[in-house]
């Protein structure tokens, strides 16, 4: 019960987080247009080159060692401090190498230094440690507070393109701003440790081993605003940087279910109940299945009158860019699964880290072709690619360990059921004139549709809700 209590923790502020771009980035898109909103996402992309540096796998490693350790009061402390002081050496050393970055860069230098207090906001990031802990509650409350507070900044002080840095200022701010307000809950949860007793290095090559990762998948998530930015330009960057972000709204709802089943896998892995751990696998890999088929599909019907109305007129053409990238969705939650509630919390790093290491051989290789030929749509499609090929490795690895028949064997009924909604909300976008309302009446009608056809077909989900209901 604590991992759906946790669950809907992590999913409520995850559609939270979708309402928000809902209402911001029409705003923005509108005030800042493609070159403001492309100077961002390529400045950005370069910075998020820091942040990893100083992240070095943190995130990850410090999630499974906390969940690993607990219950162990004493243990747990000595951890914490030892990750966390390896993680600010780390960020010092981000830090310098931006430094002597800039003194090499031609352009854009306010805006960078603008994105930079992201790399000071990763040093004091601890929220892996309440995940660890499976405490969502309290990330999920200093996260809505810090994203309520950076959008009523925006509407207040982001008045047209001249005011870039000044959003960028916000961005950036709030996310060092929420990551502070985190270590005042850290007071009852861990002791103070003599610094002789803190070993930071023991962690430093387990952690590497997460970082490497960690690496290819920011390659594949970042470089295609990156070389967009240098191959096409900041405009191309813009684009592609709306139609990711629309993506990852919705993404953001199925990749919930990562975050919170690590710990317990983990936890669960710990104790060596194997057949339990597959039994979480199952379940989670059916639900996401379930929810992405039709978030992709659902998505690429209303794209093309959706997206000029969202984002402007400015931005037509998007709605082609949408509907390329849709699939990464279902791509995305399938190796959600098998990587982050899988292979990760049960130790298997090395296979982890060689899938997203073809993912981003896979997107490197593809974008300068496909960049070239098509900008922003080759751009998409290559993120396609490189998704499926993570995906595709990853089941490859895990099939002697559980039944991959058993994990696909109510595909075909989510399949047939998405096709049908989605050819009856794209015959309706196409006829209708786009407004809330359209929106409105598209969205519930979709819903309708695949409810109805998961019903009719009677797919392994049901199931799971009983149960739950049943609870």
């Amino acid at each position: 019960m604590k991992v759906v209590k946790n669950y809907l923790y992590n999913a409520g502020y995850q559609i939270f987080l979708l309402l928000v771009p809902l209402i911001t980035t029409p705003y923005i898109a509108r005030v800042l247009g493609p070159h403001g909103v492309g100077v961002n996402a390529y400045t950005n992309s370069i910075i998020q080159y820091f942040v990893l540096i100083g992240s070095i796998g943190i995130n990850l490693y410090g999630n499974r060692e906390v969940a690993y350790h607990r219950d162990d009061k004493r243990k747990l402390s000595q951890i914490f401090w030892e990750i966390e002081l390896l993680r600010i050496v780390a960020i010092i050393g981000a830090c310098a190498a931006f430094l002597i970055f800039m003194m090499l860069a031609h352009k854009y230098h306010v805006y960078m230094l603008m994105q930079s207090l992201l790399i000071v906001a990763a040093g004091l990031d601890i929220s892996w440690f309440f995940m660890g802990t499976e405490d969502f509650r309290t990330t999920v409350m200093r996260n809505t507070m810090v994203k309520v507070l950076s959008v009523i900044l925006i509407f207040m002080f982001v008045k047209s393109i001249h005011d870039l840095a000044l959003y960028i200022l916000i961005l950036s701010g709030s996310q060092l701003f929420g990551n502070v307000t985190l270590w005042p809950y850290l007071r009852s949860r861990v002791n103070k440790v003599p610094l002789r007793e803190l070993h930071i290095w023991r962690h430093f090559r387990p952690a590497l081993l997460l970082f490497v990762p960690q690496v290819a998948t920011q390659i594949y998530l970042v470089l295609n605003k990156t070389m967009l930015g240098s191959i096409s330009g900041v405009n191309s960057s813009g684009f592609f940087d709306n139609s990711d972000k629309l993506i990852k709204m919705v993404l953001a709802i199925v990749t919930a279910t990562g975050t919170v089943m690590l710990p317990r896998v983990a936890n669960t892995f710990a104790k060596g109940n194997i057949k339990k751990v597959n039994a979480y696998l199952y379940s989670t890999f059916d639900f996401v299945t379930c929810i992405s088929i039709p978030m992709f599909l659902g998505l690429a019907a209303i794209a093309p009158k959706f997206s000029t109305w969202f984002f402007s007129a400015k931005f037509a053409g998007i709605d082609q860019l949408i509907m390329c990238e849709a699939p990464a969705i279902l791509m995305i939650a399938w190796s959600n699964a098998l990587g982050t509630q899988y292979l990760l919390p049960t130790n298997q790093t090395r296979s982890y880290t060689i899938s997203v290491t073809i993912g981003a051989i896979v997107n490197l290789v593809l974008n300068i072709p496909l960049i070239m030929m098509w900008g922003a749509v080759g751009a998409a499609i290559s993120t396609v690619l490189s998704e499926a090929s993570v995906t595709l490795y990853q089941i490859y690895v895990v099939r002697k360990q559980v039944s991959i028949k058993n994990l696909f064997s109510d595909i075909w009924k989510y399949i047939i059921s998405g096709l049908a909604m989605f050819m009856a909300v794209y015959a309706l976008n196409l006829k209708l004139e786009f407004n809330i309302k359209t929106l409105i009446l598209e969205v519930a009608l979709g819903v309708i549709i695949y409810v109805i056809g998961v019903c009719v077909l009677q797919a392994r989900i049901l199931k799971q809700f009983r149960h739950f209901i049943g609870k």
